[in-house]
């Protein structure tokens, strides 16, 4: 009887640890470190709030080639929910520098050509990229996925206002 006991006492202590170990394995914050959130152009945009409109004609700098229009208010609405997440995003690279290995800090844009030449997306629809290493795996027109953690983060650049901010761990090609 005390061998049987023992016995079903260690069967349940070990199922109970299983139980422990795979309810920690599906917490969220566990589930969303192993594996980023993979993102559309559309997640940027917050629930509910229709894409910004151009309502002003801004700035523009013919000698640059540049337009920074005025947008209404949905512009700045950034996705507060995404704040601090690791995301896996595509887009094109917008290099802000130029260095041996390739742009350290860029914008990510959703569409070849996105603020050159061209009135620059609404902020909510440009991501700010910092990354360690720098990109040197692609031409301006061959489309990327950036990993890495993302930021609700309103800044300007030389080239246009962002609303979020990611600093990338991971660039790559994207495979059609």
């Amino acid at each position: 009887m005390t061998q049987l006991r023992s016995s079903l006492l260690t069967r349940r202590s070990w199922l109970l640890g299983a139980a422990a170990l795979a309810a920690g394995a599906l917490r969220p914050g566990t589930a969303r470190a192993a594996s980023p959130l993979e993102l559309s152009w559309d997640d940027l945009i917050p629930p509910g709030v229709p894409y910004a409109e151009i309502i002003a004609e801004g700035e523009m700098d013919v000698e640059a080639d540049t337009w920074r229009p005025v947008y209404d208010a949905n512009a700045v609405r950034v996705n507060r929910a995404l704040d601090g997440r690791r995301v896996r995003m595509p887009g094109y690279v917008l290099p802000l520098d130029t260095r041996a290995d390739g742009p350290r800090d860029f914008v990510l844009v959703p569409y070849v050509g996105a603020c050159i030449h061209v009135p620059p997306p609404p902020p909510n629809q440009l991501v700010f990229v910092t990354t360690e290493a720098g990109w040197d795996g692609g031409a301006l027109w061959d489309a990327v996925w950036v990993t890495g953690i993302l930021r609700t983060q309103l800044q300007s650049t030389d080239v246009a206002e962002t609303g979020y901010a990611l600093q990338a761990d991971k660039v790559e090609l994207f495979e059609w």
